[in-house]
C-alpha cells in the first residue's frame, strides 16, 4: 500500500509518499507565498495552495490513498456553487481581530472558555469568520443568497478537490465554534461570533473517509499538529511532543475526558471511527521557525549550519536574551501586544550571539509551556521533538537542560506525513523509534530562568500606539 501524505503547512506543501515496507520518500515540497497588507494581518491566495496540493500530489504519482494535514486555525470564505474563494486565507497568526474581541464583556470570554475550552483570542477561526462576513462584501453578498461557505483550510480544500465539504473533529476543535461536549457547532458560540452555523462543513472522524481525488480515496483528514502527535507515537496520556515549526506547538495526551487546563488549551487530538474522541492539552510559542526565519532576512545567519557549533557560556548565562514575541505571545500570557526585544546587547556583541540568544529564546519560552502543562496534566520525563529546529543539536541540547527533560528526536524529521500515514493504518513502528537523546547537562540554571522572566515581563509593558510601540 502506498499513501500520499501531503502537509499543507503555514509556508510549504509538501507531499511524502509512505509506504507499507516503511520507506518514505519526498515527492515534492512547494513554498507558498504570505501577505502582509496591513499591520497584523497575515493572508496566503487559497487557489495558489490549491495549485500546490495538486502539483504536489501529482509527483507523488500513483497511489492507493491520500491523506491531508491542514493548518488548523487558518480559515477563508467561498462560494457554494461555483467554488470560487470569496476572501483570502487568513492565516492562524493574523491578529487583526484582537482589538474586537478584546472589546467582548468577560462573560462572553468565561462562556467560551466553558463550551469549546478556547480562549477569545485571534489565533483561533471564529473572530476571523465574524470578520469576513463583516467586512467583505462578496462574502456578505453569497451570504445573502444562500451560496455562502465558511470553515478552516481543509474544508475548503476537500470542497474543490473531493465535492466534500466536511472537516474532522480535531480541526473543529480549533475553530472556537465546537461544543466539546457534544462534539457538534455550538449554537450559542455561533451566536456569539455571528457565524451562521448552516455555512460551516459536515464534521467527521479522522479517518472516516473524506471523498476522493480523481478517483483515490481521501482517507485521512486532520490538522498537522494533531498529525504529529500521532507520528511521535503519542498515544497514552502523559505522552507530549513538540513540533517547532513556523511556530512551536505543544500537545500532551490526556486521555477520554476533557481535561481541566488553566491558561492552556483543551483540544480533541483525534477521533477514529466508532471509537471515542482522544483529547490533549495544548499550548504554543506564535513564532519559532518565523522568528528564525525573521533573522535570516536581517542577515544574522545565512545558512543553517551557522545554528550550531556554539561555544563558551550560553547567551542567557553571559546576559544576552531575546524574547521571540514577533506576533505576541501565546499561552500562558495571551498577550498579543508584547514586543519582541533583545536585551543585554554591547559593543562586544556579535550576530552569532544574537543567532544563539534567539534559539535559547525559544527554548526558554518552550519551558514556560512544558511547566504550565505539568501543573494541569502530567507528562513524562521525556519530550519527544520535530520539526526545522530540532535539527539543531545546540536546540536541542540547551532545550534538554532548560526543562530537566530528556528530549528525544527522532531521526525521521517528517512526523505529520508519518502521523497521516498511521492513521491510514501503516506500521511504522521502526521509524519513529530510531532516535537520538539529549539529556539534560546542568548548563541552565534558576538564574538564567528568572532573567528571562524578567525579559518577558519588560516585553509585555510595550503597547502599540498608533502602530508603534511604546511605555505604558
Amino acid at each position: 500500500m502506498r499513501v500520499a501524505a501531503i502537509d499543507q503547512g503555514t509556508t510549504s506543501t509538501r507531499c511524502l509518499v509512505i509506504s507499507d515496507d516503511g520507506i518514505a520518500e519526498v515527492a515534492s515540497s512547494l513554498r507558498h507565498a504570505q501577505f502582509y497588507p496591513a499591520p497584523g494581518y497575515v493572508e496566503q491566495d487559497p487557489e495558489e495552495l490549491l495549485r500546490n496540493i495538486r502539483e504536489v500530489l501529482a509527483a507523488a504519482g500513483p497511489v492507493d490513498m491520500i491523506a491531508i494535514a491542514n493548518q488548523g486555525e487558518s480559515c477563508l470564505a467561498w462560494d457554494a456553487e461555483s467554488g470560487d474563494a470569496l476572501s483570502p486565507v487568513i492565516v492562524w497568526q493574523d491578529a487583526r481581530t484582537a482589538q474586537a474581541l478584546a472589546a467582548l464583556p468577560q462573560s462572553d470570554a468565561d462562556l467560551s472558555r466553558q463550551i469549546c475550552g478556547l480562549p477569545l483570542d485571534p489565533y483561533f477561526s471564529a473572530s476571523k469568520l465574524s470578520w469576513l462576513l463583516k467586512n467583505n462584501p462578496a462574502v456578505t453578498e453569497a451570504h445573502a443568497a444562500g451560496r455562502l461557505r465558511l470553515g478552516t483550510t481543509d474544508a475548503f480544500f476537500l470542497d474543490r478537490l473531493a465535492g466534500r465539504f466536511c472537516t474532522d473533529l480535531a480541526t473543529a476543535s480549533r475553530t472556537g465554534l465546537l461544543d466539546l461536549a457534544t462534539g457538534a457547532w455550538s449554537p450559542t458560540l455561533c451566536a456569539l461570533h455571528g457565524v451562521p452555523m448552516n455555512c460551516l462543513p459536515a464534521i467527521g472522524s479522522v479517518d472516516g473517509g473524506f471523498g476522493a481525488i480523481e478517483g483515490t480515496p481521501v482517507r485521512v483528514s486532520i490538522v498537522d499538529q494533531q498529525a504529529a502527535l500521532y507520528g511521535h507515537g503519542c498515544h497514552r496520556p502523559g505522552d507530549c511532543k513538540i513540533t517547532f515549526g513556523t511556530g512551536a506547538f505543544l500537545l500532551a495526551v490526556t486521555g477520554n475526558d476533557r481535561p481541566l487546563t488553566g491558561e492552556l488549551l483543551p483540544t480533541v487530538a483525534w477521533q477514529k471511527q466508532g471509537a471515542a474522541a482522544v483529547l490533549a492539552i495544548e499550548a504554543g510559542v506564535y513564532d519559532a521557525g518565523a522568528a528564525l526565519e525573521w533573522a535570516r532576512k536581517l542577515g544574522l545567519y545565512a545558512d543553517n549550519s551557522e545554528l550550531d557549533g556554539f561555544e563558551g557560556p550560553t547567551a542567557i548565562r553571559r546576559g544576552l536574551a531575546f524574547v521571540p514575541a514577533l506576533s505576541g505571545l501565546a499561552a500562558p500570557y495571551w498577550d498579543r501586544e508584547a514586543a519582541p526585544l533583545f536585551i543585554g546587547m554591547d559593543h562586544a556583541t556579535e550576530r552569532a550571539d544574537m543567532v544563539r540568544a534567539l534559539l535559547e529564546g525559544v527554548a526558554l519560552l518552550t519551558v514556560q509551556l512544558i511547566e504550565a502543562a505539568q501543573a494541569v496534566a502530567p507528562i513524562g520525563d521525556t519530550i519527544s521533538i520535530d520539526g526545522g529546529l530540532s535539527k539543531s543539536r545546540y536546540f536541542a541540547g540547551f532545550l534538554a537542560a532548560a526543562s530537566n527533560r530528556k528530549i528525544r528526536v527522532p531521526a525521521m524529521h517528517e512526523l505529520t506525513a508519518l502521523g497521516l500515514a498511521k492513521l491510514c493504518g501503516i506500521d511504522l513502528t521502526a521509524a519513529r523509534n530510531d532516535a537520538e537523546v539529549f539529556t539534560p547537562n546542568g548548563s541552565v540554571d534558576v538564574e538564567d530562568h528568572a532573567r528571562f522572566a524578567r525579559g518577558i515581563d519588560m516585553a509585555r509593558k510595550w503597547r502599540s500606539v498608533g502602530g508603534f510601540r511604546t511605555l505604558p
